[in-house]
């Protein structure tokens, strides 16, 4: 059973999804049901003898259409609502020790075609609102699953961090008539210290107000608002930065990173609002903050909300500047 809840303390929706309890839970390695299905084998979610990427509809949603009917009344006090919307599997390779830095950028670029294709479609139905696209990479993140493989949620409303994205670029537009996103590219190219990589289209850097100690965002150097706006030059130096990322997190600590990597771009609820004083961009974070000490989200992160980051972005932006981008 799935439904939406709303907090009203917070204004916003809370998915409950309790059948997400029986999902599987780190399978014995011959029993890996994002592996393809072999002859003679057990069958597996994906019922092909092998595949280059795959999308599929999860086993185990938090939403899906058509949804189910809630599970209790709703009230004045506490709105509820069906769950609709998708959520999708994307496996990266069927290869199930591989991971997006051991990828040739080739692949990654064809990813990222999936990614748009994925966006396309799930943005064009009405009853989504949102399409995100997202990886969650490792034990320590939570998985449980540790085939490569990242996830889409097509939300039947703008989620709560993007909507307070769009609210803060939109108020900055109007105060100073420029991008907010924009003016942070041009102070990180300007001083160049928390860079961590550079090509003609894109840049990885550990923002000023990074919350993670090793947290980093790829922007677009011109503004774009969404996967679909990239041309394929765009698309290919997009995959190679993510390539770049990802393979220096590995180098490190020489040591497979985990993280969560979160696409942020505009809404696809079908509003004739421009969005052009907004900006796609690709989040990562990463729980490590030194080789054998996690970054917990305690207290102040998980009971107010303020993020206490104990390093400096000038410095720990060096140190993966410094670590190689080949594996």
């Amino acid at each position: 059973m799935s439904e939406l809840r709303w907090n009203p303390t917070l204004e916003e929706w809370v998915i409950t999804a309790t059948h997400r309890q029986d999902r599987t839970f780190f399978p014995p390695p011959d029993y890996n049901p994002l592996a393809p299905t072999r002859p003679g084998g057990f069958p597996t979610e994906i019922p092909a003898e092998d595949y280059e990427i795959v999308v599929f509809e999860n086993k185990f949603p938090s939403l899906r259409t058509p949804a189910a009917v809630p599970s209790v009344a709703a009230t004045a006090l506490e709105p509820v609502a069906p769950s609709d919307g998708v959520c999708e599997v994307v496996c990266y390779s069927p290869d199930a020790t591989s991971e997006l830095a051991l990828q040739p950028v080739r692949k990654i670029e064809e990813l990222i075609y999936v990614w748009e294709d994925r966006f396309m479609d799930l943005g064009s139905r009405p009853e989504v609102d949102y399409v995100f696209i997202f990886e969650n990479k490792g034990r320590e993140i939570g998985v449980t699953l540790l085939h490569p493989h990242g996830q889409i949620y097509a939300y039947p409303f703008i989620p709560p961090i993007a909507e307070k994205e769009l609210g803060a670029a939109k108020r900055y537009f109007e105060r100073t008539g420029r991008e907010l996103y924009q003016d942070i590219v041009d102070q990180e190219l300007a001083e160049k210290n928390r860079l961590v990589d550079q090509n003609e289209h894109f840049i990885a850097v550990i923002p000023f107000y990074a919350r993670y100690p090793y947290e980093v965002h790829i922007l677009p150097i011109n503004s774009r608002q969404a996967i679909s706006d990239f041309d394929s030059n765009e698309k290919q130096a997009l995959a190679a930065i993510i390539k770049s990322v990802t393979a220096r997190y590995n180098n490190l600590w020489n040591k497979s990173f985990p993280y969560i990597m979160a696409m942020h771009q505009r809404p696809t609820n079908g509003s004739s609002e421009d969005y052009g004083y907004y900006r796609f961009h690709i989040e990562f974070y990463p729980p490590y903050r030194t080789p054998e000490k996690l970054k917990f989200l305690a207290g102040s992160e998980a009971g107010a909300g303020v993020y206490i980051n104990d390093t400096h972005a000038e410095v720990t932006a060096q140190t993966l500047r410094d670590t190689s981008s080949e594996l």
